[in-house]
């Protein structure tokens, strides 16, 4: 298959899907496909609720929004691009990239080929996705000793893009390609390459490249547990963590994470798929299970150290009005899915006091474990007790905006900075 040929489909157009697409969409005919109607409306008139993508990026000439699955039934490259979320026991989610699988698998052709971008454990691919694809198509997929016009190949490349990020656009950002037989494998990569600025990895199989995808949020999710745990033990010591962080920086070889509530789609869910995946083979995933409990519990020491302070203010902590800054699970980013601030918020409530969020970028959903949230729209003035700055966004950032905050509280007051917002002299804690 030749790249003047390519003919593309994009099934999933969230944070993953949607920019792939439109970069695509510059040098080939694409189709970009979402279950979520109301979704496709919006971009087909350019608007795209996560303010990732804009107008002039969405309306092109190549680029074809549907809802409708029928629609991509001539092309013969389909990424898929969905969610890959954790059920509350925590083992791995699957439904979503199943029923994609499905809808692609009916409108296979001979020679076709899939890609795979969703995280997943190692496996994933070959051993669930492909079997789905075989069975829903009545065609086999391509090996390296076996081809033939019955088959169909298959490849991955995990997603790479950071949400909220300006800079690291998803073109800006290497990309790992594979497949299942060298010859897709070959295609897959000049696909990538050429739309991806910054050049790509191609390795040898496609259990390398899902290894590769999951073994980098579960590094960070570590670390992150680790600066967290550290910086408890220089709470006890009376250390400013962040004084320490500069400092330890200044080497050259020095990691440097910072910390804080843990959260999204990725650090907060992919160390689970890795771990289910070493339980099946025998082995305990001691560490990383660890690194997560570590971080998943963060929240109620943010609490219990958010009480204290207050206290030795002198504030009485039960019923204290406390306002939230920052709701989204990270920085400049619209998505509050998988936020670490949900579980903050509902802890210091359950506790006794009365917290409330303000985040003036968050795109809150009607699900229901938001509708007990208290948002709020304005700031009132000398009204609360205490301010968490929760979530950097840059909305919130500089000493002007810092008089804002200071405004809405009482004269009285507490403030904790979770993510060093601002030097530690303007506010009374820093994580």
């Amino acid at each position: 298959m030749k790249s003047k040929f390519f003919k593309i489909g994009v099934v999933g157009l969230g944070y993953v899907g949607l920019p792939l697409a439109c970069e695509l969409s510059d040098k080939y005919i694409t189709f970009g496909f979402d279950v979520n109607k109301k979704r496709i409306e919006q971009l087909k008139v350019g608007f795209d609720v996560n303010s990732e993508i804009t107008k002039k990026e969405i309306i092109k000439p190549k680029l074809f929004l549907t809802d409708i699955i029928q629609e991509l039934k001539d092309c013969n490259i389909y990424i898929i691009a969905v969610p890959t979320p954790i059920y509350k026991n925590k083992h791995p989610n699957l439904t979503m990239l199943k029923k994609a699988c499905n809808l692609v698998g009916k409108y296979l052709r001979p020679n076709d080929i899939v890609i795979f971008e969703s995280t997943v454990y190692p496996g994933t691919t070959e051993e669930f996705c492909i079997p789905i694809l075989e069975n829903s198509s009545n065609l086999l997929c391509k090996t390296n000793h076996k081809s033939s016009n019955n088959t169909f190949g298959c490849g991955y490349s995990p997603e790479r893009v950071n949400p909220g990020d300006k800079n690291k656009k998803i073109t800006n950002i290497m990309k790992i390609t594979s497949g299942h037989d060298k010859t897709t494998s070959r295609i897959v990569d000049e696909l990538y390459k050429s739309v991806i600025k910054a050049g790509t990895f191609n390795v040898e199989t496609i259990k390398i490249a899902e290894a590769a995808k999951i073994i980098e949020n579960t590094q960070r999710d570590i670390n992150i547990a680790l600066i967290n745990e550290f910086s408890k033990v220089l709470n006890k010591m009376g250390i400013n963590s962040n004084d320490v962080l500069n400092a330890a920086k200044t080497k050259w070889n020095f990691l440097d994470f910072q910390p804080g509530l843990v959260g999204g789609h990725c650090i907060g869910v992919d160390p689970y798929y890795l771990a289910y995946k070493a339980k099946k083979l025998g082995i305990s995933p001691n560490l990383i299970l660890e690194g997560r409990n570590i971080n998943e519990q963060m929240y109620k020491y943010i609490a219990i150290r958010f009480k204290k302070g207050v206290e030795k203010k002198g504030i009485k902590f039960k019923d204290c009005r406390i306002i939230i800054f920052g709701f989204t699970f990270k920085e400049n980013c619209k998505d509050v899915r998988n936020t670490g601030v949900l579980n903050l918020f509902n802890q210091l409530k359950k506790m006794g006091a009365r917290p409330e969020i303000y985040d003036p970028f968050a795109e809150i959903s009607s699900d229901k474990i938001y509708q007990k949230i208290k948002f709020i729209q304005d700031l009132k003035s000398n009204y609360y007790d205490g301010g968490i700055l929760a979530v950097k966004h840059n909305c919130f950032l500089n000493k002007g905006k810092l008089e804002d905050i200071k405004n809405c509280l009482k004269s009285k007051n507490f403030i904790f900075d979770l993510k060093n917002f601002f030097p530690k002299e303007y506010v009374d804690d820093q994580l």
